[in-house]
């Protein structure tokens, strides 16, 4: 998604270009943060609201996913310090995270907040102003002249986006929000480059799937025919009545529920995993030989769709042959060593 509607009431290729110069991903978050006001109605509106909504935006993959944002961007350190000394989940909600910013009154949490000033509202700007000087002052003033080219006009604590703009961004909200995150989801893949699914891991899920289609046609049907199937992280007998289906790299990091990477777990053990990363060292063997054992014990009945999932990373993959070890392993190790790097935390 890289184009953006034409309209000849605003200044189409300033909009085209106002991610071009990038080296962080503030122009990204505060963009969407101005289009989620704009979406509720607001045409003057205040500069914390927005820095609220970039800091919500951004929360989700910073907290959860772990996304290096690059060594520019301090974005993320200002999560990484609201989350310390909030009571805001890793998984909290963005409605939570901008009220809980806008009503809290710390003067810390405030700082941090207003440091975005002295990168952002201004700097958005500059593709209004190539032929001019963009500093700061200069720019606050041109565009409270300028008032019908540019996307708002910049005042001290507030911005007021301007009727043509207005009306432009509320037509095509969701196109200019596709081309947002397309662009950013580019900026994000180039510093992580070894990250599975950038795209996906940008905005919260409404809702994660549950993997009870997992555990009902493929774990539960196993475990009938070997109960004495033991837990890989307690070495415990698994207890087909409860027990849990769990990725052995973390969702967060994988950010699928393919069957490759699933593994019948001890239910109360899964409670204290989180999402931390298994050590390759310490139970890759048993995590194959379960995975190796059930493709063998399935053979041609496995369901289509799982036999599909193996043969989306395995393409030599077939009902009558197992994975080689070396091949499983070549997929699994580079996952978790990139996770751990990234800094999912190593399961003790």
């Amino acid at each position: 998604m890289n184009q953006l509607p034409f309209s000849p009431d605003i200044n189409n290729n300033a909009l085209a270009s106002i991610f071009n110069h990038t080296s962080a991903t503030y122009k990204f978050y505060w963009f969407i943060g101005i289009i989620e006001e704009i979406e509720l109605g607001s045409k003057e509106i205040q500069k914390e609201k927005v820095f609220a909504r970039m800091v919500a935006n951004a929360w989700y993959p910073v907290m959860y996913f772990k996304l290096s944002f690059g060594v520019q961007d301090k974005l993320a350190s200002i999560i990484n310090d609201l989350y310390d000394s909030t009571s805001l989940s890793k998984s909290s909600d963005k409605k939570k995270i901008v009220n809980g910013l806008l009503k809290n009154k710390n003067d810390d949490l405030t700082k941090n907040l207003y440091h975005l000033d002295n990168l952002v509202p201004y700097r958005f700007l500059s593709p209004w102003f190539k032929t001019k000087s963009t500093n700061g002052k200069n720019v606050y003033e041109e565009s409270q002249k300028d008032f019908m080219d540019t996307l708002y006009r910049l005042y001290q604590d507030k911005i007021i986006v301007n009727d043509n703009w207005y009306d432009y961004i509320r037509l095509n909200a969701k196109i200019i929000k596709d081309f947002i995150y397309w662009n950013l989801a580019l900026f994000i893949q180039k510093r992580n480059p070894s990250t599975p699914d950038i795209i996906s891991k940008l905005i919260k899920p409404a809702k994660r799937n549950t993997l009870t289609k997992q555990r009902r046609e493929f774990w539960n049907i196993y475990l009938t025919e070997r109960p004495y199937t033991k837990c890989i992280f307690t070495n415990e007998k698994i207890d087909i009545n409860n027990y849990d289906v769990d990725h052995f790299v973390p969702y967060s990091f994988v950010s699928h529920d393919l069957i490759w990477n699933l593994i019948p777990i001890n239910s109360s053990f899964n409670k204290t995993k989180n999402n931390k990363v298994p050590r390759f060292d310490s139970y890759f063997n048993s995590f194959y030989n379960i995975q190796s054992d059930a493709i063998k014990f399935f053979g041609k009945s496995m369901p289509k769709k799982y036999k599909e999932e193996y043969l989306s990373v395995f393409p030599r993959f077939t009902e009558n042959q197992n994975i080689r070890f070396d091949n499983f392993k070549d997929v699994i190790s580079p996952l978790i060593t990139v996770a751990h790097n990234n800094g999912f935390e190593f399961l003790e």
